[in-house]
């Protein structure tokens, strides 16, 4: 098994230090090659948040939610897509991996998703359309903390 998937874990406490460009392109590259149901890629778009201050502006509206990342991933599907959630959270998923692979933490958040696709002004800095809401965030960066978590045999597997 590929080492990033064993080595991704929900990271909830970052270092001040920035990701590089170079990560930034990797990780949205990650994001380009999730899969898409029945080919509907109009359905789904990311704002990449870096600037201080609307990461700011996420924090206060969302009280923290996003653990003070230096990056957000804010995945958008369309409100009448089929498979728009499904492909949002495939695509989290591909960043989080890639984002391992490149040694920085993420985690998946979906209540900070949520308060913001309720602020009026955020949705129009985000660029996020009319006929559209944020499924998921994905906050990113270098991990302050190491989780000791065995995740090794968490669910029930049945093998027929």
């Amino acid at each position: 098994m590929c080492d990033s998937v064993l080595k991704r874990a929900a990271i909830r406490k970052y270092t001040t230090e920035q990701v590089k460009q170079k990560e930034l392109e990797q990780l949205i590259a990650a994001f380009q090659a999730a899969p898409c149901g029945m080919h509907q890629v109009q359905d789904m778009a990311m704002t990449v948040v870096t600037d201080p201050n609307v990461l700011k502006e996420i924090e206060d509206l969302t009280d923290n939610a996003c653990y003070q990342a230096p990056v957000l991933f804010v995945i958008k599907v369309k409100k009448a897509s089929e498979f728009g959630q499904r492909d949002a959270s495939a695509a989290a998923e591909n960043i989080m991996i890639e984002a391992a692979s490149l040694n920085l933490g993420s985690v998946y958040l979906m209540n900070a998703a949520l308060k913001v696709n309720s602020a009026a002004n955020l949705r129009r800095k985000l660029a996020v359309k009319e006929d559209q809401e944020i499924s998921v965030i994905v906050a990113c960066g270098h991990s302050a903390e190491k989780p000791q978590e065995d995740r090794t045999n968490r669910y029930q597997v049945t093998i027929i």
